[in-house]
């Protein structure tokens, strides 16, 4: 069965000049109804795409998959250079959903409404505008609390229960500090550490342009910087500190990261480039005790990675690739994502059992409950609007923890740019 992976453009022009050489409206695999194309970044590393491929084909005598790399950095610019000279695969990998109404406007992605998943996937919903969808999720990370044992066991603080509010959280950070050479936790310079926990935990939605419930979170943010109790926003930023080194190398006690980092922290400890010491997961703090508790569901944040389907390909493939997009959201290729350390958005019994049977993965009730129970609220909402207002609150984070702007300045500001800026 033939498997290949095609060198994707490096810039728009390269796009276009794929365009050319592909024979065509209908995808970089040209009129060959036997052969899928999907859009990709970053192939040699991350290996999801071609374990999908791969599941695939094996189902599928006869058929080929083949994986179009893009540049990361510059995806979305160069997808949608591709879906508008003709030239873009057949299936259109949506790698952050404040993009998607940009294809869906420009009438680019099929609707995939008649596509089955499991009911209980996650994501899905993030792909749906004005009742329709446009995409199915086949990844869903979700953020969580990753702790050092070690570091705990040497301060005296009590392992994560569950139960932990941010109160909580901020004052074994503070006991942490006192008790180690570390950090009591690491928070990353990105927004989402604290403004994604503050939309999700407070019910709110950035397009509304009401920011007042960020001030809590970066007011307790501000004060463990002032305690000494976790890195300053000014020196993550200034010294490029990575999250990996921070907490692989033992730098701080605790840290709020993605799912994705499992795989990671597994892989670095394996090969020394992290310290070897015992580690676990705890579901993220909370706003409040009325989510906290191995017998509630914790409130969370993540946004799903999922395919959608080139609404140039021809009426042959539409069905192949819709049958990709099922497939690709079904328990068997979840339990092949979670064997590699990918957390995909189904996230049944089995699929956990994989993602926790690689060695040096916890082991613990408490590390599988917070992978697998939460309530995970999108990041980004599916709107036109996000990309601009994500930008606008991206400016008061910066202002906020920089020091720059006192918070209820940032705040009204950022209001106002909203109110006058986006439409």
């Amino acid at each position: 069965m033939k498997r290949s992976i095609m060198a994707g453009a490096a810039a728009v022009g390269a796009a276009l000049v794929l365009a050319g050489c592909s024979g065509g409206a209908g995808g970089a695999s040209g009129g060959d109804p036997d052969t899928l194309t999907i859009s990709g970044w970053s192939v040699s590393s991350t290996p999801e795409f071609q374990l999908l491929a791969d599941g695939f084909e094996a189902q599928h005598e006869g058929i080929s998959v083949e994986i179009v790399d893009y540049d990361p950095t510059e995806y979305n610019t160069l997808v949608t250079a591709d879906l508008a000279a003709g030239s873009a695969p057949d299936i259109i990998t949506q790698k952050e959903v404040k993009f998607v109404t940009t294809f869906q406007e420009g009438g680019q992605l099929l609707d995939v409404s008649d596509v089955e998943v499991p009911d209980d996937i996650g994501g899905a919903a993030s792909y749906e505008i004005d009742g329709t969808t446009y995409a199915t999720p086949y990844r869903q990370d979700s953020w969580v609390l990753y702790y050092n044992k070690a570091l705990f066991d040497e301060a005296g603080v009590d392992y994560p229960d569950g139960s932990w509010t941010w109160d909580d959280y901020a004052q074994a950070a503070e006991e942490l500090a006192a008790g180690t050479d570390a950090m009591g936790t690491y928070q990353h310079s990105w927004q989402s550490v604290v403004q994604g926990f503050a939309n999700a935990q407070s019910d709110a939605d950035i397009l509304e342009g009401d920011y007042a419930h960020l001030a809590p979170f970066y007011e307790r943010s501000l004060e463990l910087q002032d305690a000494g109790a976790q890195q300053t926003f000014n020196t993550v930023s200034a010294n490029q500190l990575t999250y990996q080194g921070e907490f692989g190398k033992q730098n701080a006690a605790m840290m709020p990261m993605g799912t994705w980092y499992v795989a990671t922290l597994v892989s670095q400890q394996a090969s020394g480039e992290a310290d070897d010491f015992e580690w676990g997961i705890a579901p993220i703090p909370q706003l409040d005790e009325t989510t906290t508790g191995t017998d509630s569901t914790p409130i969370t944040f993540g946004d799903p990675t999922g395919f959608g389907i080139n609404a140039g390909i021809s009426e042959e493939k539409q069905e192949l690739a819709k049958e990709f997009l099922a497939y690709a959201a079904s328990e068997e290729a979840a339990v092949a994502l979670a064997e590699i350390g990918i957390t995909p958005a189904l996230l049944s019994d089995a699929v956990v059992d994989a993602y926790f049977g690689a060695e040096g993965a916890p082991t613990d009730e408490l590390s599988r409950f917070a992978v697998q129970t939460h309530e995970t609220r999108p990041e980004n909402p599916t709107s036109s609007r996000t990309a601009a207002i994500q930008n606008i609150l991206l400016d008061l984070h910066t202002a906020i923890l920089s020091g720059s702007s006192g918070i209820d300045d940032a705040i009204a500001e950022a209001e106002e740019r909203v109110a006058n800026e986006v439409e």
